[in-house]
């Protein structure tokens, strides 16, 4: 039997074999480059997917934030420090996620520093509020305070005008007032006697006598009694010095004495002797004392 030839030498075979390696390890690497590149990309998506979903967060966040301190509050310089610290936490965010490409290590770094942004606005908020209602109850009981303390000066207030009225009343009420006042006209003698007339061309001198009502809520000391002397054409005669307070006003007066005041039946008497000639008509006077009018006469002169 005569052996069939192979067509193909055994050199070319192992070519052949080569090629079919060659072209399969080819196919192999493309097909790894090709799931490589797949995957590459979905992680890329993957990435820029979370990085949008972390600035939408962080975007949230400070919205909120802002809202919150929008909450007309004062705050304390802890919560100051606070505000100041999450402000520069969220620029930092805004800015690492303004990055085109962030690696998986920087996202997982961003996503654990908004979880901390999360938690750190939460206790933040928390302190805010707890602020507030204590503002709130401070601001009410400041509030009740000043009513208290308004009320408490209006009564204030109100008994202050009571004792003035009542010092007054206690005042009028205590002043020496005079009864069974009589004016007359004299003259002196040159011996020193004083001679009672009734004609303006003789009188020198004006005398007024006068009791005083029994006054028990008078003090019982020295009193002051002022004279006021007005002539028939209704001028006063006094010295522009000679000034007192009587009716709530300054006065001039014409003659002033000093009394010792005992609550009893005392009688007093005033002299006045005028600067000037006498005139026809009616002198009148008013006598002060304590302040207030304490009694009146006149005389007519012929």
């Amino acid at each position: 039997m005569l052996d069939t030839k192979d067509p193909v030498n055994k050199g070319d075979r192992n070519k052949i074999y080569f090629l079919i390696v060659v072209i399969a390890a080819l196919l192999g690497t493309n097909g790894f480059l090709f799931l490589k590149d797949k995957h590459e990309k979905e992680r890329f998506v993957t990435t820029n997917t979370e990085k949008d979903r972390l600035k939408l967060e962080v975007e949230k966040i400070e919205v909120e934030f802002d809202k919150v301190n929008a909450m007309n509050v004062t705050l304390t310089e802890k919560l100051q420090n606070e505000q100041l610290l999450a402000r520069a936490k969220i620029a930092e965010l805004k800015n690492a996620l303004q990055k085109s490409q962030l690696t998986q290590g920087q996202l997982v770094a961003a996503q654990n520093e908004l979880k901390e942004l999360r938690i750190f606005i939460g206790n933040y908020k928390e302190d805010l509020s707890r602020l507030e209602k204590e503002n709130t109850f401070l601001k009410s009981e400041r509030d009740s305070l000043v009513k208290s303390v308004s009320s408490v000066n209006a009564k204030a207030s109100v008994l202050e005008k009571r004792n003035s009225e009542l010092s007054e009343k206690v005042k009028i009420s205590s002043a020496l007032k005079a009864f069974n006042v009589q004016l007359n006209a004299y003259k002196v003698k040159s011996s020193g006697k004083n001679i009672e007339v009734s004609k303006a061309s003789a009188a020198q001198k004006l005398t007024a006598n006068f009791n005083i009502i029994p006054n028990e809520l008078a003090s019982k000391d020295y009193h002051k009694i002022y004279l006021r002397v007005f002539d028939p054409t209704g001028n006063l005669i006094a010295n522009e010095n000679n000034m007192f307070e009587a009716d709530g006003q300054e006065m001039q007066y014409s003659e002033m004495i000093t009394i010792s005041y005992n609550n009893d039946d005392t009688a007093y008497k005033m002299d006045w002797v005028n600067p000037k000639p006498f005139i026809k008509g009616t002198y009148s006077i008013i006598l002060y004392a304590n302040g207030f009018t304490m009694g009146k006469a006149a005389v007519l002169l012929k």
